[in-house]
């Protein structure tokens, strides 16, 4: 197979069937809105296309991950089926924002202190 005519996947739908998002609005939403990068390049839309190969830089959950694209997949399959489909590089934790709010420990948050804590973080870091 040809590089030119290799098997290629919107970049959402990949992140959706590799099960680093619950859902594929989700995974839309982390590459409108989120940092990140393809082969080193920034990606602003979510029908970017992906091939095997490729080199994926993102946040989730305080994370920065850097993972290399193995498969485009076909399905959103069990977890070992979505573990194959890509190769984690590098994984790293995101230092904290010194101006976000913390939770504090010693037990359940209020619901006011529950939606301010909320309010402050982006849609795909859930």
């Amino acid at each position: 197979m040809t590089p030119d005519t290799r098997q290629t996947i919107r970049l959402d739908k990949w992140l959706w069937h590799a099960r680093f998002f619950k859902s594929r609005s989700l995974a839309a939403a982390a590459v409108c809105d989120g940092p990140m990068r393809l082969n080193g390049q920034p990606v602003a839309k979510p029908a970017q296309p992906v091939r095997a190969g490729d080199v994926l830089t993102f946040v989730q959950a305080r994370q920065v991950r850097v993972v290399r694209v193995l498969a485009p997949g076909t399905r959103r399959g069990p977890a070992a089926e979505a573990q194959s489909l890509y190769e984690v590089i590098e994984t790293r934790d995101r230092p904290r924002d010194p101006g976000a709010p913390a939770p504090t420990p010693g037990g359940r948050p209020t619901g006011k202190a529950r939606r301010d804590f909320d309010a402050t973080r982006p849609p795909w870091l859930e």
